[in-house]
């Protein structure tokens, strides 16, 4: 164990800087950005994803260093001894409002905050229909980072013309739509996918004005080794990638969030149930919960329609002679009972029957493969079971 005094001490002999003019204690090999989180100080980012290799690309978290040349990245900055860091300076806002300008005016970002005060509503709503042959508006809409941070900064209108997307989006799998135009490079998914999943099934594609997030030679995700986890979904700070069921159907504030543990198979991974009117329209992993850490394969984040199917069995069934009739939860468990207690009192010594057999599902979580054990051993008094 560490004493407190020691603990202290260490945290003493840390080298300093200042944020917004408080002393801050870092971690050499630190970023401004982590020094500055590790305080509570807000930088706003649009690239960083926790855990992978920062690029500094959307310059959002730009911040003034006193003595510096220029505006540094704080996700990629290292964290100095004396250095002095300001957040929130004009040069800065000044610099972020650009920097957002620049990229609501690059592909099709239709929320609100490209509408503009001088832009009639129903001229704005015509003009997001003909792109996405919708009249709903970005399906990222309300759960957008680009969004958030430009009501924000209030960046309500646009020095720069739109520039219209370079590339149709990709829908021809029943699960992830890839809409180009509203992708702004940030490099998330690419890193979700290579670091995080260890998948590597994307990169970047093309230069300047044609780069793109391409998979396998600029084919489709189908085509390429990709495996639908949605990782790349789940890290998109925009409406770029989205859940092809939820598009249009999933908004945040008619959601309630449900927490709960992935059915299929025995890593007990850690999932949000996005529900809406009753119904599932979207599922997402639990960040910093073990022992996924927000991660989710195909099953877990696109299987489960299979809830509001109508060949679901609803209710129990016993066999009675060749077919099978409905009965109740009671009725079930108590043949079950009967049949486990007549098998126990027909063994004569510490082995099953020959004929007894027990299959445990790959889905049994650690507690269902104790406690199954235990049954037999305590039903049927017996300890022969494979290792």
């Amino acid at each position: 164990r560490i004493r407190y005094g020691e603990k202290k001490r260490a945290q003493m002999d840390k080298p300093k800087m200042e944020i917004n003019g408080n002393p801050v204690a870092f971690t050499p090999g630190q970023t401004i950005l982590e020094a500055a989180q590790g305080v509570n100080v807000w930088i706003p980012t649009l690239c960083h994803l926790k855990g992978t290799t920062p690029t500094g690309a959307c310059r959002i978290c730009l911040v003034e260093v006193v003595g510096a040349r220029s505006l540094l990245p704080a996700c990629s900055t290292p964290a100095g001894p004396g250095m002095k860091v300001w957040t929130e300076s004009n040069r800065v806002v000044e610099a972020r409002r650009l920097v957002l300008e620049l990229l609501l005016a690059s592909g099709n970002h239709n929320c609100a905050v490209q509408g503009g005060r001088h832009t009639p509503w129903t001229d704005f709503q015509l003009k997001v229909q003909n792109h996405d042959g919708s009249g709903e508006l970005c399906p990222a809409w309300g759960h957008c980072e680009l969004q958030d941070l430009a009501f924000r900064y209030q960046v309500t209108e646009n020095r720069f013309a739109c520039t219209p997307g370079a590339y149709p989006p990709e829908m021809d799998n029943p699960l992830i739509i890839r809409d180009f135009s509203r992708c702004i490079l940030c490099g998330r998914c690419v890193r979700a996918c290579n670091e995080v999943q260890v998948n590597r099934a994307i990169s970047f594609g093309y230069r300047g004005a044609w780069t793109k997030i391409v998979a396998a030679g600029d084919r489709p995700l189908s085509e390429s080794e990709c495996v639908f986890c949605g990782e790349c979904i789940q890290a998109c700070p925009v409406g770029a990638l989205v859940e092809k069921k939820a598009r249009y159907q999933w908004r945040p504030w008619k959601e309630t969030k449900i927490r709960t543990t992935c059915p299929y198979c025995g890593v007990g991974c850690q999932q949000w149930l996005h529900v809406q009117d009753d119904r599932i329209v979207k599922v997402t992993g639990v960040e910093e919960a073990e022992p996924n850490r927000g991660r989710l394969c195909v099953k877990g984040r696109f299987g489960y329609d299979f809830i509001y199917s109508e060949e679901r069995l609803k209710t129990p069934l016993i066999r009675d002679k060749e077919v099978f009739r409905e009965a109740s939860w009671d009725e079930a468990l108590d043949l079950v009972a009967q049949r486990m207690r007549e098998t126990g009192a027909s063994t004569t010594s510490h082995t099953l029957p020959s004929t007894s057999n027990f299959i445990v599902p790959c889905g049994f979580v650690y507690s269902d493969d104790l406690i199954t054990p235990s049954t037999v051993r305590g039903v049927f008094s017996s300890y022969a079971l494979p290792p």
